[in-house]
């Protein structure tokens, strides 16, 4: 589903009560939120959906794939995702 998608699908479910603008400053508001919070609280959660966590990954070793030539990469933080067992169970 791309953002256009996401934002149709918005508008569909509030049946005219709001526009497709509107519903787009929505989806962006929605989303900046849950930015900020994995920001400064280093998680965010939303019940039967999951969990979005910030990951430390260390400094370690690497190859270029061109030269073959070891190469040390940098320690980085990156998002993990740990869905709940109601959208995992909506899975199958």
């Amino acid at each position: 589903m791309t953002k256009t998608e996401l934002i149709d699908a918005v508008h569909g479910k509030m049946d005219g009560k709001l526009s497709k603008k509107d519903a787009a400053a929505f989806v962006d508001s929605v989303f900046e939120a849950m930015r900020e919070a994995i920001k400064n609280d280093g998680r965010f959660s939303y019940p039967s959906f999951g969990t979005f966590t910030v990951k430390e990954r260390q400094e370690r070793e690497g190859r270029n794939p061109k030269t073959g030539e070891s190469m040390k990469i940098a320690a980085s933080k990156s998002v993990g995702f740990k869905p709940s067992a109601g959208l995992k169970g909506a899975l199958n």
